[in-house]
């Protein structure tokens, strides 16, 4: 049975340890261990890197150029590897064309199904579409006022690609003699030299009329005529006036609206033949928003009310002379004008004024209607001075919905079809479940329902996919980046479930991120069944359910960074349990465990109170957030988390704070918010994006270094500056790399080669900065310390070592110095800027908010995080975090729990109070997980202090 496995042999790729590992193949295997340990090495850029080369070096030389050169991982040999498919958190797509629909690849069968069992309804006057005979174009068009001059119109080519040679060869057989191309008249024995690669609009005119009595029998045939050659389609042009388009097809009888040929196509908000023509079919526009315009309502206009035109004399002198001649008072706040003053001030006014203005560019003297703030915005932003105007300008604008298609990114045409009373935006805009139910109860005639019955049942089956790994509340129409990592890896996972393939490896990253106790096991559900259909799935998990429902568990460490890359323990989880040297089954076997907090604090009494939230799916609610607390918003996914404290709570504290633009969603008012002086949002994002970023230089503390090495006598007498020991600058470093110690050596049909620079020999400086040492190291030893090695290094020199220290208190001790920052994970960016925020002298009223802060960390990881918000929280500060991971919510001093379900489902406020109070909440989805864990882990808290206090008497639980 040797084929059943995968044998890796001498796996050294990032921290690896020239390690050996077998793995079984067909069963579902999960990768463990502390943050930077050493799992994301293994499972992608080794097993999956490794099968994904060599199934593209199977492929002709010719696919492979249009691939790229793929690295081969550092190992000595990978023996029964099976083709790869990664699902990881970093393929979400940004483009603003992609939605859930799309990405799932549902949105082609719908558009399918509309074009094939649609009924159009005219959304002038509700009337059923019908196709229209000949008889009923003669009429419409006879109806035309009379002497009206027209020209009937054969369109035979419409928005395609191409020099279109034969098709004027055959309008010259077939004897007409004009021809409107992309909407110029010609005459058809003219030689067209037309652009290939662009699409055009070819039109034959049949005849030319003057509406009057006795034309009915000529228009008959010519109407006849230009059907035949464009199968099926006429335009009528009125000469002086609008353009009639006629279809054998579809065309309302009373109006004459026209819904053209019924194809998929037409049901894309990504072709030209669907999209909005206002939005393109993004369905949203960048405009002037009134309320970034005005962040401040009871400000008046003398105060500066218009955030523009605030702070400039030009301005501010047009909108007193404006003012004074439209009796505006200036003094008064601006939300006690009246609606029409307000109108004015905001888009104008038609009446002339005399302005005498003065400015950079000397004094204006004119008479000119008053243009408003939003039309004098909107115009500075499309037609700037500068770039810098532009962006300035940029700041009062956002993105809001269409004002044409509502948002519904489709065009009238497409949303005049309707499958059972919806058009495909509503069937869009509902939610996965209940998008289920609608499309098993469809009521469709006999003819239809065989056409419809293979288009359905691929509908079904992708939209059950999806509930199947927790995503029922999300919308078809749902943007893919708003999209979380763990929500767009899980859809990646529903569509490889729908395809059923076998005998694939799939690698995956955290799938339970973001994901709800509650729906975890229709995830583990989902990933058995991948591997029952015989493939290997290969998870990098922390979840501990995730874990005990292995075949086999993998668990790295000991440590991080280079103290990792070791296999700890290997088996089943009940072997990884037994194992004495797993830090991992030290945790599932209850011997380590996160303590719970026995008594929780009160705060300050003081409380931030939201009221009247209502963005997305929130149901109008009202939130109280006490302060000087360790705050948990908690709730299953999809009820509205995300919504209401990044979307809303968020940014209203960043605009009132920190003068921030970003629009926040609908609410009513936020009181208590000057209790805070400032709002901290940190996340996952890297610490830096170029490799000369490093811990020392994101946390300044090699600022206060290099100072330190310019104080030494050598550095004196040498007349060296702090600048010198800079890697980024001329002078000290090696000019040879420019500071980045290594080369590029570029290979041609190769991979690119970095190499140690033969100069410095990778150490960033010239020979005589090296010179300089300060107890015996100099700077380029000391970039290349550990965090803890530099902490001891310089236990001396205070401002540098209380530094140091917060780095190590947060866990990244074995994190080198000058470790460039791309190279760390998520977690450990994370607590970088956190150890950033520690080291600052805290006034006790920031406000921190975390979203998700446990992605990508081991329970031993999450114990140090919690150590350190718990740190920020004890010096008076408020940590906000959004979080499903039950270790967090239990040591949390206050709930905030919403539900009780996800989308529209969702929304409201299930239960709020200390950890014990929701859990004993029955309506709470939160609760019911949370109670079991608090119980035990409050055990085994008291049990440890009764410990600890047999062993030490001077012991107290404080």
């Amino acid at each position: 049975m040797a084929d059943r496995k995968i044998v890796i042999r001498g796996a050294r790729e990032h921290n690896l340890k020239d390690i050996d590992v077998t793995i079984p193949k067909d069963q579902l295997v999960v990768i463990t261990g502390l943050s930077g340990s050493g799992k994301s090495s293994l499972a992608f850029d080794t097993l999956y890197a490794e099968g994904r080369r060599r199934y593209v070096e199977s492929l002709s030389s010719y696919a492979r150029q249009f691939l790229g050169q793929m690295d081969k991982a550092d190992v000595d040999s990978i023996d029964g590897l099976n083709p790869a498919i990664s699902i990881d958190q970093k393929t979400t797509s940004h483009n603003p064309r992609s939605t859930v629909g799309t990405v799932t690849e549902i949105n082609d069968y719908l558009r399918l199904l509309w074009a094939r069992v649609g009924h159009p309804y005219c959304p002038n006057d509700g009337t059923l579409i019908q196709r229209q005979s000949v008889d009923q174009m003669v009429t419409r068009i006879l109806d035309l006022p009379e002497r009206s001059k027209i020209q009937l119109l054969s369109p035979v080519i419409r928005g395609k690609r191409g020099e279109h040679k034969e098709v004027f060869a055959r309008i010259r057989r077939a004897g007409y003699v004009r021809v409107i191309v992309d909407g110029e008249l010609h005459d058809a024995s003219e030689e067209f030299a037309l652009e290939k690669n662009k699409r055009h609009d070819i039109e034959i005119v049949v005849d030319r009329l003057v509406i009057k009595d006795g034309i009915r029998s000529r228009l008959f045939d010519s109407a006849e005529a230009a059907l035949r050659l464009s199968e099926g389609y006429m335009d009528v042009d009125v000469i002086g006036g609008e353009t009639f388009s006629f279809s054998e097809y579809y065309a309302c009888p009373l109006c004459g609206f026209t819904v053209g040929e019924m194809e998929p196509r037409l049901f894309s908000f990504n072709a030209p033949f669907g999209a909005c023509p206002a939005c393109d079919g993004l369905g949203m526009k960048l405009a002037v928003d009134p309320d970034l315009v005005i962040p401040d309502k009871d400000k008046s206009l003398a105060e500066g009310a218009l955030a523009p035109w605030a702070g400039s004399k030009y301005y501010m002198g047009m909108l007193e002379q404006a003012c004074a001649a439209l009796k505006i008072p200036m003094d008064k706040p601006f939300k006690k004008l009246t609606k029409r003053q307000r109108d004015i001030i905001l888009n104008g006014s038609d009446k002339e004024i005399h302005f005498h203005l003065e400015g950079d560019f000397g004094v204006n003297d004119t008479k000119q209607p008053f243009e408003g703030v939003i039309n004098n915005v909107d115009r500075r932003y499309a037609k700037p001075m500068s770039k810098f105007m532009q962006e300035v300008m940029g700041k009062y604008m956002t993105e809001l919905p269409c004002e044409v298609c509502g948002g519904k990114r489709l065009n009238e045409k497409a949303l005049a079809v309707k499958v059972n009373g919806k058009n495909l935006a509503e069937a869009s805009d509902l939610s996965i479940k209940d998008g289920l139910a609608f499309f098993k109860a469809v009521d469709l005639s006999e003819q239809e329902a065989a056409i419809a019955k293979p288009i359905l049942k691929e509908v079904c089956d992708r939209l059950n996919f999806l509930v199947s790994v927790g995503l029922d509340y999300l919308t078809l129409s749902r943007s893919a980046g708003t999209l979380s990592g763990g929500e767009a890896q899980r859809i990646r996972l529903a569509t490889q479930i729908g395809s059923n393939l076998s005998g694939v490896m799939y690698v995956l990253d955290e799938p339970s991120i973001g994901l709800h106790q509650r729906d975890n096991d229709r995830l583990i559900a989902s990933l058995k069944r991948m591997r029952d259909l015989g493939n290997s799935l290969i998870v990098v998990e922390h979840d501990d359910e995730t874990m005990r429902a292995a075949d086999y568990l993998i668990d790295m460490g000991p440590g991080a960074g280079s103290q990792g890359g070791e296999v700890m323990a290997a088996g089943t989880p009940e072997e990884v349990m037994a194992n004495p040297k797993s830090l991992t089954g030290q945790y599932l076997r209850g011997e380590k465990f996160i303590p719970v907090p026995l008594k929780r604090r009160k705060g300050s009494g003081k409380k931030l109170k939201l009221t009247g939230a209502a963005e997305n799916n929130l149901k109008n609610i009202s939130v109280e957030f006490p302060l000087s607390e360790f705050v948990v918003v908690t709730g299953v996914s999809g009820s509205g988390k995300s919504t209401l404290v990044n979307q809303i709570l968020k940014r209203v504290l960043a605009q009132k704070l920190n003068h921030n633009s970003a629009k926040p969603g609908k609410y009513d008012k936020l009181t208590g918010w000057k209790n805070i002086e400032k709002v901290i949002d940190i996340d996952q994002s890297p610490i830096g994006r170029t490799p000369r970023s490093n811990p020392a230089t994101y946390t300044s503390v090699f600022d206060d270094i290099r100072t330190l090495f310019a104080q030494t006598n050598e550095a004196k007498m040498r007349g060296y500056t702090k600048a010198r020991f800079s890697f980024n600058v001329k002078g000290g470093r090696c000019e040879t790399c420019h500071g980045d110690g290594i080369l590029k050596i570029e290979m041609n049909f190769l991979p690119d080669v970095y190499v140690p620079c033969e100069v410095c020999h990778g150490q960033r400086y010239n020979s005589e900065t090296l010179e300089v040492t300060y107890r015996e190291k100099n700077i380029a030893q000391v970039l290349d310390m550990t965090i803890s090695e530099a902490c001891d290094f310089f236990v001396n020199i205070p401002k540098i070592h209380r530094k140091l220290q917060t780095i190590v208190d947060v866990g990244l001790g074995y994190v080198k110095l000058g470790q460039p920052a791309t190279t760390l994970s998520g977690g450990e960016a994370q607590r970088m800027k956190l150890a950033s925020e520690l080291q600052k002298l805290s006034t006790g009223k920031n406000f921190y908010i975390l979203d998700e802060p446990t992605t990508g960390l081991h329970t031993d990881d999450i114990k140090h995080l919690l150590e350190v918000l718990q740190r920020l929280v004890d010096q008076g500060n408020t940590v906000l975090v959004i979080e499903h991971n039950l270790d967090v919510i239990k040591t949390a001093d206050w709930l905030i729990d919403l539900g009780p379900n996800g989308g529209e489902r969702g929304g409201q406020v299930v239960c709020t109070g200390t950890p014990e109070e929701v859990a004993d909440c029955p309506e709470s989805w939160t609760g019911k997980y949370l109670k079991p864990v608090l119980g035990r882990d409050k055990a085994l808290t008291e049990s440890s202090l009764a410990n600890k206090e047999k062993e030490s008497p001077i012991a107290r639980i404080n």
